[in-house]
């Protein structure tokens, strides 16, 4: 597939039509988003990666159903969503520390100075740890939109819910993290990547 990127719609209708090549193309842009989204869920490696590939594989047997000019990405997640969800009560594990995913997310383009990058690193810290005490609900909330970037349509494909749910949701885990990191001396809002925070 040499030139400009295709769009998402075009490749879904040439894999639609049969083309291999271009569903792997769909592929290899959703499968990092994918597995995130089945870690949160899963909170094991080892089953998000299963979960991942599998929910792939079972959309690309749904293509058939997939309604011209919807947003891949949506509908992508939740069949991955469900997937990885499947496993996690076939397996009856509870989530793990979820946010760990998001702990290898690429650095910004503008390197910091090693006094920045250590206090960075030590509020990244105060924030994952803050996030791994909150109970499940809130941290796949929060690390959903947060730490994968996801948008509320998006978090609601994958979560299963509404929208209006989404927020409400949010809204509460957001109360409850910046009470822990009050309560730890760290300044609300403050550490992580610093983008996408967005309250509302």
């Amino acid at each position: 597939m040499e030139g400009r990127p295709l769009e998402d719609a075009e490749l879904v209708g040439r894999a639609q039509a049969g083309d291999v090549a271009a569903y792997e193309e769909l592929v290899r842009r959703y499968q990092d988003i994918a597995y995130r989204v089945a870690f949160l869920i899963t909170g094991q490696a080892s089953e998000a990666e299963d979960a991942s590939q599998e929910g792939l594989v079972k959309a690309y047997y749904a293509l058939p159903r997939f309604r011209a000019g919807a947003p891949l990405r949506p509908w992508l997640l939740q069949i991955v969503a469900n997937q990885a969800r499947n496993r996690r009560a076939a397996s009856a594990r509870r989530l793990g520390l979820a946010a760990r995913a998001a702990e290898d997310r690429p650095p910004g383009d503008a390197a910091p100075s090693p006094e920045e990058a250590a206090l960075a690193q030590e509020r990244r810290r105060e924030l994952l740890a803050a996030v791994d005490e909150l109970r499940p609900d809130d941290r796949v909330a929060i690390t959903c939109r947060y730490f994968l970037d996801l948008s509320e349509a998006e978090m609601a494909a994958a979560l299963g819910c509404a929208r209006g749910t989404v927020k409400s949701r949010l809204s509460r885990a957001l109360g409850r993290l910046r009470e822990r990191l009050a309560g730890s001396g760290g300044a609300p809002g403050e550490g992580g990547s610093g983008r996408g925070r967005a309250d509302g």
